[in-house]
């Protein structure tokens, strides 16, 4: 009976193993957490108005804020598909299959969407908004994505919609909220999982 009730459990969990994407690296999370860190590091010599309160911002920094912001992201996204393409390799795991196109387009979805507010915020010069923005929007991509990959994904969610809610009733001092859940809690995370999943000696459970 014992044999039989394992089996069972071990059939369950090649089962949901399948349905979700989760060849994604804690390393990724700590490049990206990094970059992010770079990031607000430049911004804020760059900008030294953003640590100032203020909410309405000219349009010239707000383009320029927007080139940094790609610029980051960019950095960030290439870092973290690098890492997690390795371990993919690494494991034998296909890097796009069903459950990667799941997971991108429900983190896809929400994102699209805050980016589309985020540039009207800039286009309206209420560059204070911007970073309570992306904290919402992202926290929420993680959290309608996390039921496509490792479940953590979703604490992870839930803490940038935190820090965006709370960001929002601070709307001055975006930079540094920006760079506690893209940075800070990024590389947290990060650590967290490549201990949890990764760590030589240690396997998906």
């Amino acid at each position: 009976m014992d044999t039989q009730l394992e089996t069972l459990k071990d059939i369950r969990q090649i089962m949901e193993r399948s349905g979700r994407f989760i060849s994604l690296s804690g390393l990724s999370g700590i490049s990206a957490g990094c970059c992010a860190l770079v990031g607000a590091a430049v911004a804020h010599q760059e900008f030294k108005f953003l640590s100032a309160g203020q909410i309405l911002w000219p349009g010239e920094f707000s383009e320029r804020l927007l080139f940094l912001g790609a610029c980051t992201f960019l950095a960030a996204l290439v870092s973290a598909f690098v890492f997690t393409y390795l371990r993919s390799r690494r494991e034998g795991v296909p890097i796009w299959g069903n459950a990667a196109r799941r997971l991108l387009l429900n983190t896809a979805i929400p994102m699209l969407a805050g980016g589309a507010l985020v540039l009207r915020l800039l286009y309206l010069d209420l560059g204070g908004l911007v970073a309570p923005t992306c904290l919402l929007f992202y926290g929420v991509a993680l959290v309608n994505g996390s039921k496509y990959t490792l479940g953590e994904v979703r604490y992870l969610g839930y803490t940038e919609i935190i820090l965006g809610a709370i960001n929002c009733a601070l709307p001055g001092y975006g930079l540094y909220f920006w760079a506690f859940g893209f940075g800070v809690m990024h590389i947290v995370y990060g650590i967290w999982m490549w201990n949890k999943y990764e760590k030589p000696h240690r396997q998906l459970k």
